[in-house]
């Protein structure tokens, strides 16, 4: 019972923290939000897969049951997306500062925000 509370705390902590950064008006904040709801949604995915310990991968007829392999697989797929996710979202940011000098996600600074 409380290795399920901790990882739902741990999925609500991560998914508030990645929400509210990802409404922040600075591109930064912006990406590790991103990055912090990639790793919501990657605990979430790990932990709906029941996982369980010192069993086989692979259906043996000798093994009395099993883990489902599908839960680490679509895990391991979804680090892969995210990483190249960040990775685009980064340059864009990048891209995006060096045309417009500023930081903003709207591309107006703050003393142009404010009026």
């Amino acid at each position: 019972m409380t290795m399920e509370l901790l990882i739902a705390s741990a999925i609500a902590v991560l998914t508030a923290a990645g929400v509210y950064l990802v409404l922040r008006a600075r591109t930064f904040p912006v990406v590790l939000g991103l990055a912090f709801l990639s790793y919501a949604i990657n605990l979430f995915l790990f932990a709906m897969g029941r996982l369980v310990i010192n069993r086989p991968p692979i259906y043996d007829k000798a093994a009395e049951s099993y883990t489902d392999p599908l839960p680490q697989a679509l895990v391991l797929t979804a680090i892969v997306i995210a990483f190249g996710m960040t990775a685009f979202v980064v340059v864009l940011a990048l891209r995006t500062f060096l045309e417009t000098g500023v930081d903003h996600v709207d591309g107006h600074g703050e003393e142009e925000a404010g009026s």
